[in-house]
């Protein structure tokens, strides 16, 4: 019997989950800014989703590149 219940349960929560992740749902995609590191230099793309980021990055072949999610771009100073 407890077995039973169990595996009702199981099959209950199933259903009620939903059927894609929330990383797939356009809801839950943010921007952030996507840093490029080639050269010995690190540049700021701009701010792009995840996605993007490592789309232009492999075009741009960056040696290393990060992305850091709903931040913006910094440039590493104060003033002119």
């Amino acid at each position: 019997m407890p077995r039973r219940s169990v595996l009702m349960g199981l099959i209950a929560l199933s259903v009620m989950l939903p059927a894609g992740s929330s990383a797939d749902d356009p809801r839950f995609v943010f921007d952030g800014a996507c840093y490029c590191r080639r050269a010995a230099q690190l540049d700021c793309l701009g701010q792009l989703t995840r996605v993007e980021c490592d789309r232009q990055c492999a075009e741009a072949l960056c040696d290393d590149w990060f992305w850091l999610e709903r931040r913006p771009c910094w440039n590493w100073g104060y003033g002119g």
